[in-house]
């Protein structure tokens, strides 16, 4: 098969994406920053260009003879007090990379969206069909990630980008160097710090499983389709369980009232605009961890032949490599 192009290899996922498709025997050209971090893929054969999607220059370089883009490149950081780089990588970045995807003629554009754009439904479980409808109550990180999709859904519609995107859920496994935002609250658990736990949770997947959603949506995935990847909803009292019982340490025991820890998130955005310092305990990343909705991947597994194994078994992993680099 012909050469493809991953971006954001140097991220959770996006490193996933190419170990699996390094031992799929494909050739795989990465494009990242010099400032990457690449350590969970430096072992690999693969070719490596140095470029940023603020350059259009550097983006049709890394794309010159690929014929499929694995698009992996997402900033997190839904706690910052200024939304506007959310906005300059997830939008302003993607679009840059779509526009030179479409000059070079690629085949497929694999794109990474999140189970955050899939509407609320009032029976309980979201499914593709259910069309973003929480705008008055989504932070700016969601509201940037919906935007992006709604644009890449665009260009597919309207400009013929032979695109699929994978609406992934909260990915969980080995080599979490970072580590991920949700991650870093299964690190603390297995290192016996964190005490409390707190109404919440999402979807959830092992990031094998969702490595290998996205390379069977390259081939099997309808151009013009969102997928969810996810196994299946796990709350924050559940996940932590999982994590203590394999770190062998005693579960988080308190549950935090959900309305004493929007005021204390609001205090601490309060401190952070006086200040002018970023805090992760902000009331937008709350809302990203108690408002989105529980979602069904029917479609991957009927429309893709995706079948993910148990989350459990990553979040294991995840404290696993986790405890072996502290």
């Amino acid at each position: 098969m012909s050469k493809v192009l991953v971006m954001g290899a140097s991220g959770f996922l996006g490193s996933h994406v190419v170990k699996a498709l390094v031992a799929a025997g494909r050739e795989v050209r990465i494009m990242v920053r010099t400032t990457s971090d690449t350590r969970a893929i430096d072992h690999l054969s693969l070719e490596r260009v140095t470029g940023d999607i603020d350059s259009s220059d550097a983006i049709a370089a890394a794309l010159t003879g690929c014929d499929s883009v694995f698009y992996c490149i997402v900033d997190t950081r839904a706690w910052l007090r200024d939304p506007a780089p959310l906005y300059a990588t997830n939008v302003d970045g993607l679009r840059r990379v779509l526009d030179a995807a479409l000059a070079a003629g690629v085949s497929r554009f694999v794109f990474t969206s999140t189970y955050g754009t899939i509407g609320i439904n009032p029976a309980g479980v979201s499914t593709e069909d259910d069309i973003f409808n929480w705008a008055d109550k989504a932070p700016a990180y969601v509201k940037c990630r919906v935007q992006a999709e709604d644009m890449f859904l665009a260009y597919c519609r309207e400009k013929n980008l032979p695109g699929v995107a994978c609406c992934v859920g909260n990915t969980y496994g080995a080599d979490d160097i970072v580590p991920t935002p949700h991650g870093a609250l299964v690190k603390n658990v297995a290192a016996g710090k964190m005490p409390y736990y707190w109404q919440g949770g999402g979807p959830c997947v092992g990031v094998r499983d969702a490595a290998r959603a996205l390379l069977l949506a390259e081939t099997r995935g309808v151009v013009g389709e969102r997928y969810i990847v996810a196994e299946r909803w796990l709350d924050y009292e559940e996940l932590f369980a999982i994590a203590a019982n394999r770190a062998g340490v005693a579960p988080p025991s308190k549950k935090i009232p959900l309305a004493l820890l929007y005021c204390m998130a609001a205090i601490a955005d309060l401190v952070s605009f006086v200040t002018r310092k970023d805090n992760r305990l902000s009331v937008a990343s709350l809302r990203c961890s108690t408002l989105l909705p529980n979602v069904d991947s029917a479609r991957a597994q009927r429309e893709l032949g995706w079948q993910p194994q148990s989350v459990e078994r990553e979040v294991s992993e995840a404290v696993d490599y986790y405890r072996a680099h502290p």
